[in-house]
């Protein structure tokens, strides 16, 4: 007996949301985190570690920052998974044990969340490329300096032209990363959907909520800085927050018609 293919999902209606929906999102994500805070903390650290791996590692040394860089996206999905499984279970009122929520980790190995995963690795290291040579066109001429210890050459007109272009790319290419996956991440979850189909549809979702989705990446983006400040220890509790409230946020952008 051979094992069949889950069926297929169809897929849901995408829903028009207001600021009053992210700020329900993040109160249901806070909420999430004080009912199980061990979860959070267990998950975060698969971020905080990794931060700290690229800072320790990968500081000068292209081969330890190209590793870094190719593990740590791939294990980043499936700690996110975890949290949403942890908002999700307690949305259902189902028991939350480490073995059924790691289980449900484990098993997404054999599903779709893979796939985003190395589309992440695929879009780092293409921004990676991308920043050295935005750095090369504009400090190529410049005299040899070691920016570990001399940041002149960033405040001349220059270096201040490159950081400017740096940041609009970035934020650009940011913005289109979290619109594939804001969405897809927990849908992929919840449902037996393919994983460019759940991209589509978090493209989807961020164009007919453009303004609301843009606060929320920023929203994102600005804690998760702030919480970077004190080595990373902000994180345990940003990311956390973060990412059950985006489980939320995922419940409220979608019509669940199954």
């Amino acid at each position: 007996m051979t094992d069949q293919p889950p069926e297929a999902s169809p897929l849901p209606e995408i829903a028009r949301i207001g600021l009053g929906t992210l700020w329900s999102a993040l109160r249901a994500g806070v909420w999430d985190f004080r009912r199980a805070p061990v979860y959070g903390l267990f998950f975060s650290a698969v971020y905080v570690l990794g931060g700290f791996l690229m800072v320790w590692l990968g500081a000068g040394t292209v081969t330890w920052t190209l590793a870094v860089s190719l593990g740590f996206p791939l294990a980043a999905p499936f700690a996110a998974v975890g949290l949403y499984e942890v908002s999700r279970r307690i949305e259902a009122d189902q028991p939350l044990r480490w073995s059924a929520v790691l289980g449900v980790v484990w098993a997404e190995r054999r599903r779709q969340i893979p796939w985003i995963g190395a589309i992440i690795v695929i879009y780092f290291l293409f921004w990676t490329f991308l920043a050295h040579m935005i750095f090369a066109l504009f400090m190529g001429l410049s005299t040899v300096t070691n920016i570990s210890t001399g940041w002149d050459m960033f405040f001349t007109p220059q270096g201040l032209r490159m950081i400017a272009v740096e940041l609009g790319v970035g934020a650009v290419l940011s913005f289109l990363l979290f619109s594939m996956t804001v969405v897809s991440l927990p849908l992929l979850l919840e449902k037996e959907v393919d994983f460019i189909s759940a991209m589509l549809l978090s493209i989807g979702v961020v164009r007919e909520n453009l303004f609301v989705m843009l606060v929320w990446a920023a929203v994102i983006g600005l804690v998760t800085l702030v919480a970077m400040m004190p080595w990373f220890m902000g994180l345990f509790v940003a990311l956390p927050v973060l990412g059950h409230a985006t489980w939320h946020l995922y419940r409220r952008t979608l019509y669940d018609e199954i």
